[in-house]
């Protein structure tokens, strides 16, 4: 387990320029869900170092680009032979353009960037990792669990019809909070019942902040190694213009994933996020957040 807690899957450093979108075309857009769609795109026929696609890792990100409008990150979370694909939730202007395009419209990227996880690969027992998604945190986790076929996925969702990858990834326990699904709650739940039956030895999650940061202190108390994919509000992606800056760390290239032992001293983890204009506001809601220290782990 010591690989989990070193610097391993950090993006290797190197040269930034130049950083300009490779623009390609839309091949085909899938509904995964009412609110979620998946389009791919072809992969460059030749490499170039302002797009490595192939070079994606399992929690990397790339920038989007739609001339116009906007560039937001997505996770990539198909990785074909000929095509990638990112996942995407429809919920403001960026995202319901992604969900209107039709085959043929150019769309720019670049990247990858960031740290993604790891220590998974030559995983001895797939069986003994889980993944912990919420809202359209499987999205970025889809990667790996690609990559570790028999790792557990927990999924948490509002209702059934939210459910994502059902068919595609099967044997989820899914958690919805209506109970319209499998177990009803937050999946949380369903993870300290796993831990509970000391059959976890490395969990891995991605989704809104309120619902990791339970997932990282059951974890924590459970002394199972942890690792959390951060969402913060990225203009550039490679460190420039510090709008994802984290308790000092730039999201965009500490992480965006992080450990448990990371997390434990970043006060803000759990609790504040910056808004597009860089305000500061709580995760479950408040409209304003003065950050503490975080909370000691039980025992300490």
């Amino acid at each position: 387990m010591d690989e989990l807690s070193g610097e391993h899957g950090r993006a290797a450093a190197g040269a930034f320029a130049p950083q300009l979108p490779v623009a390609l075309p839309l091949l085909e857009a899938r509904q995964e869900t009412p609110r979620m769609a998946s389009l791919f795109f072809p992969l460059p026929e030749r490499s170039d170092p302002s797009f490595r696609a192939r070079a994606v890792q399992p929690g990397q990100f790339v920038m989007v680009w739609l001339p116009g409008i906007g560039e937001r990150p997505y996770a990539v979370s198909y990785l074909e032979e000929d095509r990638f694909g990112v996942t995407v939730l429809r919920r403001g202007p960026f995202s319901t353009s992604l969900h209107e395009a039709r085959p043929g419209r150019m769309v720019g990227f670049r990247g990858p960037y960031g740290r993604g996880f790891w220590g998974w690969r030559g995983w001895p027992e797939p069986s003994r990792a889980v993944l912990v998604a919420g809202g359209c945190g499987l999205a970025p986790l889809k990667l790996l669990a690609d990559q570790m076929p028999g790792a557990t996925i927990i999924q948490g969702s509002p209702t059934a019809e939210d459910v994502l990858f059902r068919e595609l990834l099967p044997g989820q326990i899914i958690c919805t909070e209506d109970g319209s699904l499998g177990w009803e709650g937050y999946p949380t739940r369903a993870l300290e019942a796993l831990l509970r039956r000391g059959k976890v030895d490395a969990v891995y999650t991605c989704g809104p902040e309120a619902m990791m940061a339970p997932v990282v202190d059951v974890c924590w108390r459970a002394g199972v190694e942890c690792q959390a994919s951060l969402e913060r509000h990225m203009k550039c992606g490679f460190g420039v213009c510090g709008q994802c800056e984290c308790d000092g760390l730039l999201v965009c290239q500490e992480g965006s994933v992080f450990s448990a032992d990371e997390l434990a001293k970043m006060p803000s983890f759990g609790r504040c996020t910056r808004l597009k204009s860089g305000r500061k506001v709580g995760v479950f809601g408040q409209n304003h957040c003065a950050v503490r220290p975080p909370d000691p782990p039980e025992g300490a």
